[in-house]
């Protein structure tokens, strides 16, 4: 048996391994890992010089000093969005150009609401399939307070929130849009047709 200080020594270590790395496991997301480790996941994306939020099972990340079984405490009031602008731009670029087809979900063609769906699920988050189904999730927002990862919803067809987007920041939003033919990002109250059929927006990530 070893000694007492041995075992002392060989737990503090490995406290200290997994204080500074985390081991991807089946089933987590960037969004997932940072919210357990309390690190935002775009300082994870810098940290470990990803150019998406794709991860794969095995892969180890460097949290920055962070514990993944204990999440860093964080301020009541203030603290930043985990999900940044720039983990949602990423998540979103990873669908952008996909060819639009109406009832699509998959990288051979989607719609709208398959795409919020598709990029949302790259963050641990399941919405329902429809626009007018993700309009009934999270909380309203005001345009006035929007901020990147809030989706966005117009009523393009004489019903409410027949088309939904991603706001991205900067007045930009991703969506799937059936008039260009594919996924794209383009300006949200810039562009005058949106502007004029803007429903509103609900928020999905805390």
């Amino acid at each position: 048996m070893k000694p007492f200080h041995v075992l002392l020594t060989a737990l503090a270590l490995c406290g200290t391994a997994s204080a500074t790395s985390y081991t991807v496991k089946a089933g987590d997301t960037l969004y997932s890992i940072a919210k357990a480790t309390g690190v935002d996941a775009s300082t994870l994306m810098k940290l470990n010089r990803l150019g998406s939020s794709t991860i794969n099972v095995g892969q180890k990340l460097n949290v920055g000093g962070a514990s993944a079984s204990t999440p860093a405490a964080r301020p009541a009031a203030a603290a930043p969005a985990p999900q940044g602008g720039t983990f949602v731009r990423a998540a979103a670029t990873r669908y952008l150009g996909i060819r639009y087809v109406l009832g699509g979900t998959g990288n051979g063609g989607i719609d709208c609401s398959g795409f919020t769906m598709n990029v949302f699920r790259q963050m641990g988050i399941n919405l329902p399939r429809t626009a007018a189904a993700q309009w009934r999730v999270g909380s309203a927002v005001s345009r006035r307070d929007l901020r990147a990862g809030d989706l966005v919803f117009f009523n393009t067809m004489g019903r409410t929130a027949s088309h939904v987007g991603i706001y991205l920041g900067d007045g930009m939003m991703a969506n799937a849009n059936s008039y260009h033919g594919r996924t794209i990002v383009e300006p949200l109250f810039g562009n005058a047709y949106w502007a004029s059929r803007y429903d509103g927006a609900r928020r999905v990530l805390n």
